[in-house]
C-alpha cells in the first residue's frame, strides 16, 4: 500500500507529519520495484490477485488519488512491465495536487485499475448509513461515470471498517474492501476485510524486501498495529491522530 509518491521540486498535497511519513520518495519506489522484480515478484492489481492463479504475483495499491499516480507511479509501473489498483476519492479529484477528471481518465486508459478510496476520506467508523452511502456507494457510482467503468474495488480511509461500512459496500456491489491490517491474503480472505502491508516513507530497502519473505517481520508488525488499535479504541481516533502527530512533529 502506497500513497503520494515525492519528486524533488515538487511540491506534496500536504506536508504535516502524519501525512509526511506515508509519502515515499520516487527513488526508493524505483528501487522496491526493482527488488520485486530481483525476488521473481510481479506487481498486478488487486482484481487480478483476487483470483489467486500467480504464486509470484503481489497487489500494488495506492491511496488518495494524489497526481503523482499518473505522473510518477504510473510510467515507473509500465517500465517495470507492472499493473496496480489506484484508489482515488472522488471529491477529490480535480482539487489542487489530486487527479484531474482528464488524468483519472488516463490512468484508467493506461490499463490501470481504478479503485475506491470513500467520496471525502471519512472514517467509516464514525458513520450512520446515509453517510455510508454517501461515502462508499455514491462515491462509486461518482467515479464511474467520471471514467465509464465499473469501480469494483474499495479501500477503507484511515484503514477504519465496521460491520455496517462492509455490508453497505455489499449492496454497493463492490468486489472486494481492502484495510490497512497487516495480514497476507489467500483464497480464504474475507474479500470485505483485506488485508494490506504499508509501505512507509522510512520503510528501508532490506526491510521492503523482509515484508515480501518474512512472515516473522510481519507477526511482529502485527503486534504493534494491534496496540495501536486499541490505543484508537481507548482515546478515539481524534484524539489518537492529534497524538500521534504532536508524536511525529517532535524533532528526532
Amino acid at each position: 500500500m502506497y500513497h503520494e509518491l515525492e519528486v524533488p521540486g515538487r511540491p506534496l498535497c500536504r506536508s504535516d507529519a502524519g501525512y509526511l511519513r506515508y509519502v515515499v520518495f520516487v527513488n526508493a519506489f524505483r528501487e522496491q520495484l526493482q527488488r520485486l522484480r530481483q525476488l521473481g515478484l510481479r506487481g498486478i492489481s488487486v482484481g487480478s490477485a483476487l483470483r489467486f492463479d500467480d504464486p509470484h504475483a503481489v497487489a500494488i495499491t495506492f491511496d488518495d488519488g494524489c497526481e503523482s499516480d499518473l505522473l510518477v507511479a504510473a510510467p515507473l509501473l509500465h517500465d517495470s512491465g507492472f499493473n496496480a489498483t489506484f484508489y482515488a476519492v472522488a471529491g477529490w479529484i480535480g482539487k489542487p495536487g489530486f487527479l484531474s477528471r482528464a488524468q483519472l481518465q488516463e490512468l484508467s486508459d493506461a490499463g490501470f485499475e481504478i479503485g475506491c478510496h470513500s467520496m471525502t476520506h471519512a472514517y467509516l467508523s464514525h458513520l450512520d448509513d446515509a453517510g455510508l452511502q454517501k461515502e462508499i456507494a455514491d462515491a462509486k457510482v461518482c467515479l464511474e461515470q467520471l471514467i465509464g467503468k465499473p469501480v469494483t474495488h474499495f479501500s477503507c480511509p484511515g484503514g477504519r471498517l465496521s460491520r455496517n461500512a462492509a455490508r453497505v459496500a455489499k449492496q454497493a456491489r463492490f468486489a472486494s474492501v481492502a484495510t490497512s491490517t497487516l495480514v497476507r491474503n489467500n483464497p480464504a480472505s474475507d474479500r470485505f476485510r483485506l488485508g494490506r502491508l504499508v509501505v512507509m516513507r522510512r520503510t528501508a530497502l532490506d526491510s521492503f524486501e523482509r515484508l515480501c519473505r518474512d512472515d516473522k517481520l510481519l507477526r511482529g508488525l502485527r503486534y504493534r498495529e494491534y496496540v495501536k488499535s486499541l490505543a484508537k479504541v481507548v482515546l478515539g481516533d481524534s484524539a489518537y491522530d492529534q497524538i500521534r502527530d504532536k508524536l511525529l512533529a517532535r524533532p528526532h
